[in-house]
């Protein structure tokens, strides 16, 4: 491949703009069965309530016409499925010339907005394993070296970080709403209960049952386990609601 076509064709883009690319590419990923996606399946993937930030309500109307938009700038194709409807197909790694694991965490990042590196790492390791932070950590550095992602806090614990697909306007602002964050020092165990003040011995001591672990105090299971369990829930859940649009579906041409 030539340099001129690795070259990246990437421009910024705007929220719903975003959000149809994104959803193309995250279903790419967790539902391929289902890739190219129609114009239904796209309307349904960015107006579901998990896995979204800001939740959106698109019509039919508005996607294709976003999927015009996205076409003009060669980020998606209209391709012809086994029938007469049309389906669509992103061009990603092309556009924004990434791997496998760098549009895992663009995806994300697309689909969600900015968010810790810990949150990230446990929603892009649903599309593609991401072993570790030292793993994830050389990817965003991939990111930030080809101007994808910027940084909207200082290194460390807690730090904050999105792409850099926005319009100018919304990047302005949004580094002025983190210019003085500052990460919390705490860690996962800071998510445990106080432990209870002792109670009054009286008269009459009754034995309480002891209480059940926490989630948090289950042995050999870390705080990115959790967080990746709560991730695959929720997805599970979106692809269930999915599931339940395309049997509705089903019914109503059945009938007709």
């Amino acid at each position: 491949m030539s340099d001129t076509e690795n070259k990246p064709q990437w421009q910024p883009m705007n929220s719903r703009q975003r959000r149809v690319f994104g959803v193309l590419v995250e279903k790419a990923k967790t539902t391929p069965d289902a890739y190219p996606m129609t114009l239904n399946g796209i309307v349904t993937g960015c107006n579901q309530k998990s896995n979204r930030e800001p939740l959106m309500t698109l019509s039919p109307e508005d996607v294709e016409q976003i999927l015009d938009e996205l076409r003009a700038i060669n980020a998606v194709t209209e391709v012809q499925g086994s029938g007469r409807v049309a389906k669509y197909r992103h061009h990603a790694y092309e556009w924004l010339s990434v791997d496998k694991y760098e549009i895992s965490v663009m995806t994300e990042l697309l689909l969600r907005g900015e968010q810790t590196l810990g949150d990230l790492r446990a929603r892009a390791a649903r599309m593609e394993p991401i072993a570790d932070q030292g793993a994830l950590k050389n990817i965003v550095d991939g990111l930030l070296k080809k101007n994808l992602m910027v940084e909207l806090s200082p290194p460390g614990r807690g730090q904050i970080v999105s792409h850099n697909l926005y319009k100018e306007r919304e990047i302005v602002e949004l580094r002025a709403q983190y210019k003085n964050h500052v990460a919390p020092e705490r860690s996962y165990e800071d998510d445990r209960p106080a432990p209870a003040a002792p109670r009054p011995v009286t008269s009459s001591p009754v034995a309480a049952a002891p209480a059940a672990p926490t989630v948090p105090q289950v042995r050999g299971v870390t705080a990115d386990d959790f967080a990746e369990l709560r991730v695959e829930v929720t997805e599970l859940q979106a692809d269930v609601a999915r599931l339940r649009e395309q049997v509705r579906q089903l019914e109503a041409f059945l009938k007709s």
